[in-house]
């Protein structure tokens, strides 16, 4: 077998196997060896340079050498078989082992007298592939000489680092293993290598990666040159992801179901449809503005940014429609609308309040067709007819400042609460009534006026005064007649009753309270009359006397010969001014004592006479009393304890 050569006179690092070609002993074809080269990227297997066959003298050595050879073929194998460990090619890591292997049986094998000469014998016919071999290590004859400077300062290293395991033991085991794991190759060279692989990968992992981002960027940016960013609106449509004519679409459908809310005051609403209007969509080539401003190629930006309102959208409807639409709501009708009405002050129990203003649905109709109408061309969906000041208001409101000092200063003067009662009827002093009594002094101080005190208490007296007033009378007997004398009545002393009315108006006095009379009578009732009363009629001779309305007495009578000049007065209603028992009527000729005396016009009156016997008829024509009514005794004791002081006696004929 062949020897390993020698480089620069030291021991070879590097392992070394046969090219693989048959070898038929006898014929000079030896197999050619192939030097593996430690290189920066790795191992390069390079056919061996042929060397003269070593003289016999030198046989001794060669076999020393070759004891050395094979142990850095151990060496070289135990470091392929870490560097498999470590990831490298497996597959070419067991060929090239196996051939190692094989070489160096070979070298081993003793070899035989004929089998030298079989190789001296073929030598010559290994020429011109030996001179190929020549040439091609001529070829990489540059790469040859970095590989042996390179080994040179391998071995160099390794001696170094040999003398230094020499001085340590612990150190050079150490420093043998991690020879032997490398496979007999530096550990700087090795790193180097390591550092260069993974600079290799991530130029590649980040190439791809750039790659990868590129062809997304473009992609997303031909996305968007055609569709609309994340977030994009127009007319309250989303456009995200949307093309220009998916939006369109939706434009026409939601402006199919357009609806103008018109907001009213009392919390009505009305509408204003599309169909109504006849709204459509205009394609002005907005939306395609929009798109093309989008500016896809900057994508990433656009994604991180907000949003501008999108353009806005054309359409088109009847505005004479809308009006006649407008016009025929509720809002518009007259018979559905309410006034307005100012802040007021008005009267309590108490005093005086400002009454809140009415606020009303009356509408400025030309504003409000105004408002609607640029509502709808803006496509506003909402319209408050409130907030656009559509309505006409009130010019006072509660708040005012003035109305509340007014109320404040009046209701100081109208603190009294007066009731005046006439029968079943009753007049009260409040500050209703105060009110119009209240006058506002130059300096904003109120007061009473008295005037306006004074025509109260004489619209008091005629309508309840009956004193020398005439009155229509229902009598007994069925008829009705008219009374216009006597001095029977009510009567209202004016001036006292003005004065103490102010009185009772400024100490703020709350209660009933009665005019001061001049005349008063019994009742207010059934004309002043009342329901307790007497009743004479001169053409009958008769007389009634009623207590609550129920008659109690019933008797004919005598009264005054008018014959004579001494008829009873008639035609009036006069009082009972006395009621006496046992008193003597005395006149012109004559005296005449009686046990009931009931005067009522003067010396006229109602008593008995026990000289008559009889009664009623046509007495009184020829034997007619001087004036007085004669009555039965026991009838006029009857009347005498019914009536009393003031009680009406009413005469006609």
């Amino acid at each position: 077998m062949g020897d390993i050569g020698k480089l620069s006179g030291k021991e070879s690092g590097h392992a070394t196997m046969y090219s693989g070609k048959a070898y038929t002993p006898g014929t000079g074809n030896a197999p050619r060896r192939i030097v593996r080269m430690d290189t920066e990227n790795g191992y390069d297997d390079q056919p061996e340079r042929r060397v003269p066959r070593l003289r016999p003298e030198a046989e001794g050595k060669h076999r020393s050498d070759s004891e050395t050879q094979r142990r850095h073929v151990r060496e070289h194998t135990r470091g392929t078989n870490d560097s498999m460990e470590r990831g490298h090619d497996t597959d070419t890591g067991r060929r090239r082992i196996a051939r190692l292997v094989e070489s160096q049986e070979q070298r081993e094998r003793p070899r035989h007298s004929h089998e030298k000469r079989n190789d001296r014998q073929g030598h010559p016919q290994n020429t011109q592939e030996k001179r190929a071999d020549r040439q091609g290590h001529q070829q990489n004859t540059q790469e040859k000489r970095a590989d042996r400077q390179e080994r040179s300062q391998y071995m160099q290293e390794k001696h170094e680092s040999l003398k230094n395991l020499s001085q340590d033991s612990s150190e050079k085991k150490t420093d043998a293993k991690k020879l032997s794991r490398n496979g007999g190759v530096s550990s700087t060279g090795w790193k180097e290598r390591a550092k260069q692989r993974r600079k290799k990968k991530l130029l590649i992992f980040f190439g791809s990666v750039g790659v990868i981002l590129i062809s997304a960027y473009i992609a997303v940016a031909v996305y968007f040159s055609g569709h609309f960013y994340e977030d994009t609106a127009v007319y309250g449509i989303d456009c995200s992801q949307k093309t220009v004519e998916e939006v369109k679409s939706e434009i026409e459908d939601k402006l199919d179901e357009y609806v103008l809310e018109i907001q009213e005051r009392k919390d009505k609403t009305e509408q204003i449809t599309a169909s109504q209007i006849k709204l459509q969509y205009v394609d002005d080539g907005g939306i395609d503005r929009m798109m093309k401003a989008q500016r896809a190629y900057i994508w990433p930006i656009m994604l991180f940014l907000d949003r501008k309102p999108g353009e806005a959208v054309a359409f088109s409807y009847d505005r004479e429609q809308a009006k006649n639409r407008l016009m025929g709501l509720d809002c518009m009708n007259p018979a559905l609308i309410e006034a307005p009405q100012d802040a007021y002050i008005t009267a309590t129990d108490t005093g005086f309040e400002v009454v809140r203003e009415v606020m009303g649905t009356t509408l400025d109709t030309e504003k409000t067709i105004d408002v609607v109408l640029q509502a709808l061309d803006d496509g506003a969906v909402h319209v408050s007819l409130e907030e656009e000041a559509c309505y006409v208001n009130p010019k006072l409101y509660q708040d005012d400042e003035k109305l509340q000092h007014d109320a404040t200063g009046m209701s100081e003067l109208a603190r009294a609460n007066i009731t005046y009662t006439f029968g079943d009827q009753k007049e009260i002093v409040n500050a209703a009534l105060i009110w119009d009594w209240i006058v506002e002094l130059p300096d904003g101080s109120f007061v009473i006026d008295d005037g306006c005190v004074s025509d109260y208490v004489e619209s008091l007296a005629a309508k309840y005064d009956t004193f020398g007033l005439p009155l229509e009378f229902y009598t007994t007997i069925g008829t009705t007649v008219t009374l216009s004398g006597g001095d029977y009545g009510w009567c209202i002393n004016q001036s006292e009753t003005v004065v103490d009315l102010l009185n009772a108006l400024e100490e703020g006095y709350r209660g009933e309270k009665e005019p001061v009379y001049l005349y008063s009578a019994m009742s207010h009732e059934n004309q002043g009359i009342g329901y307790t009363y007497v009743e004479i009629c001169i053409s009958l001779q008769e007389m009634w006397c009623y207590q609550d309305g129920n008659l109690v007495v019933d008797t004919a009578v005598v009264t005054g010969n008018p014959n004579k000049g001494n008829a009873t007065p008639s035609g009036g209603v006069w009082a009972i001014d006395a009621k006496k028992r046992d008193a003597i009527l005395t006149g012109e000729g004559y005296t005449s004592p009686v046990d009931y005396w009931m005067p009522f016009n003067g010396d006229v009156g109602i008593h008995d006479m026990q000289q008559r016997s009889a009664f009623g008829g046509s007495i009184y024509l020829s034997n007619g009393s001087h004036g007085c009514v004669n009555t039965p005794y026991d009838q006029v004791q009857m009347i005498y304890d019914v009536v009393s002081i003031g009680t009406p006696v009413i005469v006609y004929e």
